[in-house]
């Protein structure tokens, strides 16, 4: 694969776009507000020499820069001739379907399609005679320090496909899971899903307050997790505890949630998360860039520290 492109230039596809530049790859990021591929030039812009400070690249000695390789453009028919196209638009079926059909006019048939859907079946809204060349490539935010990417093949992708981006992305550092078969939110995400039930339950009734919860974990579950996982360290509580907690039944999961009070108030005035300023917690006026940056600097210096104890490669 020589040309790489990513439909869909939000949060996650600025930060795909980055990864492939990195690589070597030229890219062509494509959205259809010009307002969004604008945000996306200072995105990525900030990504460079955020890695840069971090001392992960070197952008003095790069020739060209990562960011001549991405060339951005509202013309879908010029981003569909790619070896590999990535879809990375909005987690809406309608959406999504209506892209595939179009670009099912102006791809060539050679060409592979990997969707970054997080729990979209995107196989029911392909196109038929796309289907072999089709996959699921799921990244996580932010794509270029985190290393999962879920690859997730559909009932006729061809073994080939699969290889050919596993490849791909092992090359650029990734750390692909392959499934063996679709299911929704493939395996992190199904694991957030459920905290994010948990979370919203003790939100709305009253129970803890953001920051609570954010500690919590912080302070316990984080702690352990990039050291041990969740099954290691159940070993290391004792599968015999882990059984008995199991027959006592005193933990009663809530009710699927279809909505949280607590989710459906901060977005009706506005406080969407970081990219509107305030979410949950109030950012005092800071710019995005600024604290995608800080948020980038502190992942990275822990990521070198896990890697020098041996945790993760």
């Amino acid at each position: 694969m020589k040309n790489l492109s990513v439909v869909g230039a939000g949060i996650m596809g600025h930060g795909i776009a980055s990864v492939f530049a990195l690589g070597g790859y030229k890219v062509t990021l494509h959205d259809v507000s010009e307002e969004a591929l604008t945000r996306a030039q200072r995105l990525i812009s900030e990504v460079f020499h955020t890695l840069a400070e971090a001392g992960v690249i070197d952008l003095q000695r790069s020739n060209p820069s990562p960011q001549d390789r991405i060339i951005c453009t509202t013309n879908l028919a010029s981003a569909a001739q790619a070896d590999l196209i990535v879809e990375a638009v909005t987690e809406d079926a309608g959406i999504k379907r209506s892209l595939f059909s179009e670009l099912d006019t102006c791809a060539p048939l050679t060409t592979l399609w990997a969707s970054n859907t997080s729990s979209l079946n995107i196989f029911d809204l392909l196109p038929a005679r796309r289907q072999a060349k089709s996959l699921i490539a799921h990244w996580y935010t932010p794509p270029y320090i985190v290393d999962l990417v879920d690859v997730v093949p559909g009932p006729r992708t061809e073994p080939e496909a699969v290889a050919a981006v596993k490849d791909l992305l092992e090359s650029l550092g990734k750390k692909p899971i392959v499934l063996s078969k679709f299911i929704s939110g493939f395996i992190a995400n199904r694991l957030q899903a459920a905290l994010n039930i948990e979370v919203f339950f003790l939100l709305d009734q009253g129970y803890a307050t953001p920051e609570q919860i954010d500690q919590a974990v912080k302070s316990g579950l984080g702690l352990r997790m990039p050291l041990l996982g969740l099954l290691r360290k159940a070993d290391y509580s004792g599968l015999e505890l882990v059984q008995q907690l199991l027959a006592n039944k005193t933990y009663e999961p809530p009710q699927g949630l279809e909505r949280s009070r607590t989710l459906d108030e901060l977005i009706e005035i506005g406080r969407t998360g970081v990219m509107a300023g305030k979410g949950f917690f109030d950012y005092r006026g800071r710019p995005p860039e600024a604290l995608f940056r800080e948020r980038d600097l502190k992942l990275l210096a822990l990521q070198k520290f896990l890697v020098q104890l041996g945790d993760i490669e």
